[in-house]
C-alpha cells in the first residue's frame, strides 16, 4: 500500500518501507528556500517513522534537481535555513540509507544533494556536474569536498574547474554513481535498489567520511599542473582558481575544516563582480527572446525546407548550421563551378572536424546528405525560408530579392544576411515586405552562436516569432535588432575601431592597443581581429561610408594606406602586423606609415596610458550602445550585452559593455567622456540617455526594468 502526504513544491509518499521524497518545483526543480525547508521536514518525518527503512529522493519532470535557485543569488533567501549544505548534513546523519534517483540535468546544488546521499542511481543519459564555475562561483554545499572523495582527486579537479558534466554511463565508470539504468522511471529503479539495500542489511556509505585517493605531495603536483593550465585557459578569471583552491584543501584539511573553508570561498565568489557579471549574462541570454509586442502564443510559420542563395564561405557556413541541427537545406549558386567549390568547402570543413575526432564518419555523411546543391535561383520555389548570402552590395541584393519575390511561394520568409545594409530598402523591392527581415549570421557561421534578427519596418510579428524559435533549433542565440547601418554589433564596432586608429595616430602602436584590450579580457585585440577578418572588407565598408561622412569629421586614412600596399591581413601575410605562419609580428613598415601620419597631422607622438586606451575604446562602445537604446534599435541594454558576448568576444566575466558601464558607474563614465569631449570634440559628447541616467544616479539595469513582456 502507498501512503502519501502531498504538498507543493515537494511531495512525500511511502512505498512499502521506502519513503519517497519527490521534488516538484518546475521548470528545473531548483532548491529554492521553500523546497529546502520541505525536504528537511520530510527527512525528519522519515527518520521518526520506525516503519521507514530507507529513503529515495527523486524529481518530477525533466530532472532530479537543477541546483540552487539562481534568482536567490545576492538575496537574503539564499541564507534562509536550511541552506543546501545543511540538507547534506541532515541526509548524511540519517540512520537509514538515502538513495538519490538521478535523471536529466542534475547539476550544481542538485548534484551536491545527490553527493550527500548514501547511494546514487542514475539514468544512462543523465547529466551530472558542478557548473558553478561558469557562473563565477564555487560549489558551496560540499561539492568541492565530497566529489574528490568519491571519484578521485584529479577527476574532481577537472570536473569542478571546467564545469563540464558527465553522463550516467561515465558517472558509473568514475564511481560517481552506484547503478545506471535505461529505465525512464529512475525513481522506481531507485526504490528497488533501496529495497535491495534493506534486504541485504547494507550499511550506510557516508561520502564525507571517505578518504582522498592521493597523498599531499602527489596532489600538490596535480594542483600545480592544473594551475598552469588554468593560467592559459582561464586568463583573468577568478572562479576557476577559487575552485582549485577549495578542492586542493581536501589534501591537507579534514572534511569539517575544508567544508568550512569552502563556505568562505563560495561566499567571496558570490559577492564578486565576476559572479554578478556572469549571472547577468545568464539571465540576459534567457531574456533576449522576450519581445514586448509579440505574445508568446503568436502563431509560427512552418520551417521544414530552407534554401540559401550564395555558396560562398558565409552561405556554406549557414548551410552547415542547418545540417548540424538535422534540418535539410538547399545551397544555391548561379554557376556549377561556384556551387561545387562551396560544397567541397563544406565537405573539407566536416572532414577536418572528423579528423580531430569530434565527428564520426557516419555523422559527417548524414550531415552532408542533408545539403543539396542546386544551380539557379529557381530552386527556391518550394522553400519555407530563403536566406540570401551574396556579396555585400545593395544593387546585387535588391536584384536577387526582386527575383525571389516572383519565385518564392506565398508565406515563405525571405531573409538577407547583410551585415550593414538597409533591410527596409531591400524589402521595398518586393511585393511582400512583411515577409522580409535580416538574418545577420557571424563568420564562421557554423561556429559563431550570435544571430542578429533584423526587424524591418514592415516585418510581420509571426515572422520574428518564427525566426526566434528557428535560431534555437540551429544552435544560435537570436537577438532582435532594428534597421541601422551595422545594426547593433557592427554599428558599435565603428566608433570602437575609430578610437583605435586615433590612439595609434597619437602615440600608441597596434600592439599596445591590442595588449590592453586583451588584458581587459578580449581574446584578440582590435588590430589582430581586423587582420584576421581581412582589411579589404573593412576598407570596402569605409569607402561606402565615406559618401556620407561629414567633411569636418576626424577620420584616419591609415587603413586605406595599408590596404593600398596590398596588405589585407593574415590572408596576405601582412596587414597591421606581419605574419609568420599564424603568429602576428609587429612590423616596422607599419610603424613608418603611422609616424608619417602623425607628422602629417602635426601631432607630437606621446605615451598613452593603459587606462586611456581602455577608456577610449570601451567607453565608445558604451556611448554608442546608449544611442542605440535611445533610437529603439535594441529592446534592452542587456540585449546589447548578449550581442557583444556572443558575437564580438566581449569578456563574459565583465557581463557585456552595458553591464560593465553599470559596474564602473555611469557618473564616472560621463565625467571621463566630458573630459575627452573637451580635448577631442563632439564624438565624445555623452549620449542623452547616458547623461540622463548618470544625473539620476540610475543604471542601464534600471532602464531595462519593465521592458520585457
Amino acid at each position: 500500500m502507498v501512503n502519501k502526504i502531498s504538498s507543493e513544491p515537494v511531495q512525500y509518499r511511502k512505498d512499502g518501507t521506502v519513503a519517497v521524497i519527490t521534488i516538484n518545483n518546475p521548470p528545473v526543480n531548483a532548491l529554492a528556500k521553500h523546497v529546502r525547508m520541505a525536504i528537511a521536514d520530510y527527512l525528519e518525518a522519515a527518520a521518526n517513522d520506525h516503519l521507514t527503512l530507507a529513503v529515495v529522493i527523486c524529481g518530477n519532470g525533466r530532472n532530479l534537481c537543477g541546483g540552487a535557485d539562481i534568482r536567490e543569488f545576492n538575496t537574503p533567501d539564499r541564507q534562509v535555513r536550511p541552506m543546501t549544505r545543511d540538507l547534506m548534513n541532515l541526509i548524511e546523519a540519517m540512520h537509514i540509507p538515502v538513495v538519490a534517483a538521478i535523471h536529466g540535468p542534475t547539476l550544481g546544488g542538485g548534484l551536491e544533494l545527490a553527493l550527500g546521499c548514501h547511494y546514487r542511481v542514475a539514468h544512462r543519459d543523465a547529466r551530472l556536474g558542478l557548473p558553478e564555475v561558469l557562473r563565477g562561483v564555487v560549489p558551496g554545499a560540499g561539492g568541492t569536498q565530497r566529489l574528490p572523495r568519491l571519484v578521485g582527486f584529479r577527476t574532481a579537479v577537472e570536473m569542478i574547474t571546467s564545469g563540464t558534466p558527465v553522463d550516467g554511463a561515465k558517472a558509473l565508470e568514475i564511481g560517481l554513481v552506484d547503478q545506471v539504468t535505461e529505465d525512464d522511471d529512475v525513481c522506481a529503479e531507485a526504490i528497488r535498489y533501496a529495497e535491495d539495500l534493506i534486504a541485504g542489511a547494507v550499511g550506510l556509505r557516508v561520502v564525507s567520511e571517505m578518504t582522498i585517493d592521493m597523498d599531499a605531495d602527489t596532489g600538490a603536483a596535480v594542483v600545480a599542473e592544473m594551475r598552469a593550465k588554468l593560467e592559459k585557459s582561464a586568463r583573468g578569471m577568478e572562479a576557476p582558481f577559487r575552485c582549485l583552491e577549495s578542492v586542493a584543501n581536501t589534501l591537507t584539511m579534514s572534511f569539517a575544516d575544508g567544508w568550512a573553508r569552502e563556505a568562505e570561498i563560495s561566499a567571496e565568489a558570490v559577492a564578486s563582480v565576476e559572479s554578478r557579471s556572469l549571472v547577468h549574462a545568464f539571465f540576459a541570454e534567457r531574456q533576449v527572446s522576450k519581445i514586448p509586442d509579440i505574445p508568446a502564443d503568436t502563431p509560427r510559420r512552418s520551417i521544414e525546407r530552407t534554401a540559401i542563395v550564395g555558396a560562398g564561405t558565409m552561405g556554406g557556413g549557414i548551410a552547415m548550421s542547418f545540417a548540424n541541427a538535422g534540418m535539410p537545406v538547399t545551397l544555391i549558386d548561379s554557376g556549377k563551378s561556384a556551387l561545387d567549390r562551396g560544397i567541397a568547402r563544406i565537405r573539407d570543413n566536416y572532414a577536418a572536424t572528423r579528423d580531430r575526432g569530434r565527428l564520426s564518419a557516419e555523422d559527417m555523411d548524414a550531415r552532408m546528405g542533408l545539403i543539396t546543391g542546386a544551380v539557379g535561383i529557381a530552386a527556391v520555389a518550394d522553400a519555407d525560408l530563403i536566406i540570401e548570402a551574396v556579396f555585400e552590395e545593395m544593387d546585387i541584393k535588391q536584384s536577387i530579392f526582386r527575383e525571389l519575390d516572383g519565385l518564392a511561394r506565398d508565406g515563405a520568409i525571405l531573409a538577407t544576411n547583410t551585415s550593414t545594409l538597409d533591410v527596409d530598402a531591400i524589402a521595398a523591392v518586393t511585393g511582400r515586405p512583411g515577409d522580409v527581415l535580416g538574418l545577420h549570421f557571424f563568420s564562421p557561421a557554423n561556429v559563431m552562436t550570435l544571430l542578429e534578427i533584423v526587424r524591418a519596418e514592415k516585418t510581420e510579428k509571426d515572422v520574428i516569432a518564427t525566426v526566434l524559435d528557428l535560431a534555437g533549433r540551429i544552435g544560435k542565440t537570436g537577438v532582435v535588432v532594428g534597421v541601422s547601418d551595422g545594426f547593433v554589433g557592427n554599428r558599435m564596432l565603428a566608433p570602437y575601431f575609430r578610437q583605435c586608429d586615433f590612439l595609434v595616430e597619437e602615440g600608441a602602436l597596434p600592439q599596445d592597443v591590442d595588449r590592453v584590450i586583451e588584458e581587459f579580457g578580449f581574446r584578440m585585440g582590435p588590430f589582430r581581429v581586423s587582420d584576421m577578418a581581412g582589411l579589404d572588407i573593412s576598407w570596402a565598408i569605409e569607402k561606402r561610408r565615406a559618401e556620407t561622412r561629414p567633411a569636418d569629421e576626424r577620420f584616419s586614412p591609415l587603413l586605406e594606406r595599408i590596404c593600398e600596399k596590398g596588405r589585407f591581413g593574415q590572408k596576405t601575410g601582412a596587414g597591421w602586423y606581419r605574419y609568420e605562419g599564424r603568429a602576428a609580428v609587429p612590423d616596422p613598415e607599419v610603424e613608418v606609415l603611422i609616424a608619417a601620419r602623425s607628422d602629417e597631422m602635426g601631432l607630437t607622438r606621446r605615451d598613452i596610458s593603459d587606462d586611456e586606451i581602455r577608456q577610449r575604446c570601451i567607453y565608445q562602445l558604451i556611448n554608442e550602445g546608449a544611442k542605440i537604446l535611445e533610437e529603439g534599435l535594441a529592446i534592452r541594454a542587456s540585449d546589447i550585452d548578449v550581442v557583444w558576448l556572443n558575437g564580438y568576444g566581449f569578456p563574459r566575466r565583465r557581463g557585456g559593455p552595458m553591464f560593465y558601464a553599470d559596474m564602473v558607474g555611469l557618473p564616472e563614465i560621463v565625467a571621463t567622456m566630458d573630459r575627452y569631449h573637451g580635448e577631442w570634440g563632439d564624438k565624445w559628447e555623452p549620449a542623452a540617455l547616458l547623461r540622463e541616467l548618470a544625473d539620476a544616479g540610475s543604471s542601464f539595469k534600471d532602464w531595462d526594468a519593465g521592458r520585457t513582456a
